[in-house]
């Protein structure tokens, strides 16, 4: 669950916040920025962990293909809002323009991604993710997938369309975002070798 640390640390904003972070007592945890306030993360399992893996496989491949592109993983951290500064760390972020790898920024994005995945740890509750969404699409992102490791399912939210739930019997488009782009949902939970198990009750 996230911890709040604001009892200790004062507001900041991004520029701050990336240098707070970064200091080495505080660089082996995960944060994230919210309203100014910074909030610690709880690391993630290796079943998520694994589905954060394979998403990035996935989509890296799709990329390639592409010719064009490019994603960021490891919870890079996105600048949903400013004033108070609100820095979101998502598993996965795509983006469909090309720039050269020099021109990539080193600190926060602020370029609005073509899409964001998230992938929920057990301990997430609907008021968290349905914050972390709101956040998402006001910052503009056209389409959202939040993926349940432990229902093996995706959430699709795509702006301007009705949001949907898909489970491992249907497939993963691109919603018009991802030109092209097409998965089973299964492919989400399947290690290299081995069909996806059935859900667990």
């Amino acid at each position: 669950m996230a911890t709040d640390t604001a009892t200790t640390t004062p507001r900041m904003t991004a520029e701050e916040f990336f240098a707070w972070a970064n200091r080495p007592e505080n660089a082996d945890r995960r944060w994230e920025l919210d309203n100014g306030r910074v909030v610690e993360m709880p690391s993630p399992g290796i079943r998520r962990g694994t589905v954060c893996w394979l998403v990035g496989l996935i989509i890296g491949q799709y990329l390639f293909r592409r010719g064009g592109g490019h994603a960021a993983c490891n919870d890079s951290g996105l600048v949903v809002r400013r004033n108070p500064d609100t820095v979101r760390g998502p598993d996965l972020m795509v983006f469909l323009d090309a720039p050269r790898f020099e021109d990539l920024e080193p600190k926060y994005a602020e370029r609005v991604p073509q899409l964001v995945v998230e992938v929920l740890s057990p301990d997430d509750r609907p008021n968290r993710t349905g914050r972390r969404i709101e956040q998402y699409q006001r910052r503009g992102i056209p389409l959202i997938w939040f993926i349940d490791p432990e229902d093996r399912t995706v959430a699709v939210y795509r702006a301007g369309e009705f949001n949907k739930v898909l489970d491992e019997t249907e497939e993963l488009t691109g919603n018009g975002v991802l030109p092209d782009f097409s998965c089973r949902v299964a492919d989400l939970f399947a290690l290299p070798g081995q069909p996806p198990a059935a859900p667990t009750a």
